[in-house]
C-alpha cells in the first residue's frame, strides 16, 4: 500500500469516526441496556413471568374482552407477542364493510394483559424499557429523521471498521500484545483501543451491518426499490415482502362461530417440534369466510431462523393452508428472523445477554479512547492556543456527554420505581424529563468545567451511588429486595437488581483506582526507578 493511500484510508478512519462519536456512543450504551428491556419492563411493573412463555394466554378469554369493547366485523384481528413480558400487542385492520360506522372503518392499536383483560394504549404501556430501546435508534427525534440517523451512523460505523482493519492490518497482531500503562497517555489510549478493537471487532462489525440493514433497507432503500422494481406500485412490493399468509376474500355474509382459538393454537405448535406460536391472526372476523391463521417460530436450539404458518377455516376448523418452518421458511422470513436475532441477542438466554452487554460496553470504551487519542495527539505546543484550546473544548463537551449518561440512567431508574403512576395516561412524559433534563444539567456541569479527569470521576462516583439506590429503592417502594426475589425466583426483578448491584462495584472500583494527571506522572517515574535500579 502506498503512503498516499495508507493516508487516505487513515484520515478517513479518523474523521468518520470521530463525526458519529457522539451518537454511536449513544446507539452502544443504550443499545447495551436494552438488552435487559424485556427485564426492565416486569421489573419497572411488578410482573415477572417464567421463562419461553410468549404467548402463553388464553386466546379465547381475550379474544371476548376485545369483542366486548370494540367493533370486529369484518376486520383482520392480529394477536402477537415480540417480547417476554406479560401483555401483548392487539391489532386490527379498518373493517372490510363499506357500510359500517365511521369508528369500524377506523384502525386498532393497543396492548392487552390477558391475566386483567385490562388495554393499554402505546402511551399508557410506555416503559424505561421501552425507552432505553427506543434511545438506540433515536425514535425519540420525529419520524423519520431518527431512524435515518441512525441507520447512517452504523452505515459509517462499518466505513470506521473496515478502514481500521485497513489502516492497522500490518501490526494488527503483534499491536494486540502490547500494552505500555507507563507510556505517555496517547500511547496508552492508542494500545487500549487497538487490542480492545480487535477483541471487539466480530461483535462491532454484527452490529454495523445489522444495524445499517435492519434500519436504512427499512427507511431509505424502499422508495428507490418501489420507484425501479415496482414502477410506483407500493401495494406489490409490500406484498412480495411480506411473510404473512395470502388474505382470504370477504365475502359481507356475517356468521357467528363458536371458536376454540386455544385449539388451533395448540395443534398448530403440536404439528411441529420444538416450535411456539409467536402470532394469530383472524381474517374476516365474523364473516363467512373468517380464517384462523397461526404463526410458529422454531426454538433457537432447533433451528436459528424460521417461520410456520397453519391456517383453518373457522366454520369447520379444517387447515386449509400449512407452512412446514424446518423446510418452507421463506427467504424473506428467514433473512428477517436472522438479522433480528443476531442484532439483538435474543437467541442464547441470559449468558448471551451478559456477553452482549460487555462487547458493547467495550465498544463504548473504543469510542471514547478513539476521540481522547485524536486529542491527546493534537494537543502539542507547535498548534496555535486557538486550536488547542478548540481541541480541550472537544473532548470535554464529547466526555461530558457520553459519560454522563451512566449516572442519568441509574437517576431515571429510581426516579420511574419512585414515582411512576400506573393510572397515568402518559407516562412517558416523566422518563423524557427524568432523564433528558439530567442528562442536559451534567452535559452543561461537565463541559463547563472542562476537566476530563473531574468528569470521568465524578461520572463514576455518582453512576455508582445512584445505581446502588436502584435495588434499594425498589425493595423499599415494593418490597421486592433482591434477596426475595431470588429466593422467589422472580428472574426478571431480581436480574435487574443484580445488574445495577454489580455494575455499581465495578465503577466504584473503578473509581477508587483513578489518579489524576499530576500523580500519574509521578508513578511513572517511581515505575522507571525501579525498573533502573533493578
Amino acid at each position: 500500500m502506498s503512503n498516499r493511500i495508507y493516508n487516505v484510508l487513515f484520515h478517513t478512519h479518523t474523521v468518520s469516526g470521530l463525526v458519529i462519536s457522539v451518537a454511536l456512543f449513544v446507539i452502544f450504551f443504550a443499545g447495551s441496556i436494552s438488552f435487559f428491556r424485556d427485564d426492565i419492563i416486569n421489573w419497572e411493573r411488578e410482573q415477572p413471568i417464567k421463562e419461553n412463555s410468549q404467548m402463553d394466554i388464553d386466546f379465547n378469554l381475550a379474544l371476548d374482552s376485545i369483542e366486548n369493547q370494540h367493533h370486529l366485523y369484518g376486520r383482520d384481528v392480529t394477536i402477537r407477542q415480540i417480547h417476554q413480558e406479560r401483555r401483548v400487542m392487539v391489532s386490527a385492520t379498518p373493517g372490510k364493510d363499506s357500510t359500517a360506522t365511521e369508528s369500524a372503518l377506523s384502525r386498532i392499536f393497543f396492548y392487552l394483559d390477558p391475566a386483567t383483560q385490562q388495554q393499554y394504549s402505546y402511551f399508557e404501556d410506555f416503559t424505561l424499557g421501552e425507552f432505553m430501546y427506543r434511545l438506540h435508534f433515536f425514535a425519540q427525534i420525529p419520524y423519520p429523521y431518527g431512524y435515518l440517523l441512525s441507520g447512517f451512523v452504523a452505515f459509517f460505523f462499518l466505513f470506521a471498521i473496515v478502514t481500521g482493519v485497513i489502516v492497522h492490518w500490518k501490526k494488527i497482531i503483534s499491536n494486540f500484545y502490547v500494552f505500555r500503562p507507563w507510556a505517555k497517555l496517547k500511547t496508552v489510549w492508542t494500545d487500549a483501543h487497538t487490542a480492545l478493537g480487535l477483541i471487539g471487532l466480530p461483535f462491532q462489525f454484527i452490529y454495523a451491518v445489522t444495524g445499517a440493514v435492519l434500519i436504512i433497507g427499512s427507511t431509505v432503500m424502499l422508495g428507490p426499490v418501489t420507484s425501479l422494481l415496482y414502477d410506483g406500485n407500493s401495494d406489490k412490493m409490500f406484498k412480495d415482502l411480506s411473510t404473512d399468509v395470502a388474505p382470504f376474500p370477504f365475502t359481507n355474509k356475517p356468521q357467528n362461530y363458536e371458536l376454540d382459538i386455544n385449539k388451533m393454537v395448540l395443534k398448530a405448535e403440536q404439528n411441529w417440534a420444538g416450535v411456539y406460536a409467536s402470532q394469530v391472526v383472524l381474517q374476516n372476523y365474523g364473516d363467512a369466510n373468517m380464517h384462523v391463521v397461526v404463526d410458529v417460530k422454531p426454538e433457537s436450539d432447533k433451528k436459528f431462523a424460521g417461520l410456520g404458518q397453519m391456517a383453518f377455516k373457522a366454520s369447520t376448523g379444517e387447515v386449509v393452508f400449512e407452512r412446514d418452518p424446518y423446510t418452507e421458511t421463506s427467504y424473506i422470513a428467514g433473512a428477517q428472523d436472522f438479522l433480528i436475532k443476531l442484532h439483538y441477542g435474543n437467541f442464547g438466554g441470559y449468558p448471551l445477554k451478559i456477553i452482549y452487554f460487555i462487547f458493547g460496553i467495550i465498544t463504548c470504551f473504543i469510542i471514547l479512547s478513539g476521540v481522547l487519542i485524536w486529542v491527546e495527539a493534537r494537543d502539542k505546543k507547535s498548534n496555535t492556543p486557538f486550536k488547542r484550546k478548540a481541541n480541550q473544548w472537544v473532548s470535554a463537551i464529547f466526555l461530558a456527554i457520553s459519560l454522563s449518561m451512566y449516572p442519568v440512567t441509574a437517576f431515571t431508574f429510581s426516579v420511574v420505581k419512585l414515582f411512576k403512576d400506573v393510572n397515568d395516561p402518559q407516562p412517558h412524559l416523566l422518563i423524557y424529563k427524568a432523564f433528558f433534563i439530567s442528562w442536559l444539567i451534567l452535559t452543561i456541569i461537565f463541559s463547563i468545567k472542562k476537566d476530563n479527569y473531574f468528569t470521568n470521576k465524578y461520572s463514576l462516583l455518582s453512576g455508582s451511588i445512584l445505581g446502588f439506590l436502584v435495588p434499594v429503592t425498589n425493595g423499599v417502594i415494593s418490597s421486592n429486595w433482591i434477596w426475595k426475589t431470588f429466593n422467589e425466583q422472580q428472574l426478571q426483578i431480581f436480574v435487574v437488581d443484580a445488574f445495577w448491584l454489580s455494575t455499581s462495584i465495578i465503577s466504584l472500583l473503578i473509581f477508587l483506582k483513578l489518579k489524576p494527571k499530576g500523580k500519574l506522572e509521578q508513578a511513572k517515574v517511581k515505575k522507571a526507578k525501579a525498573e533502573y535500579a533493578i
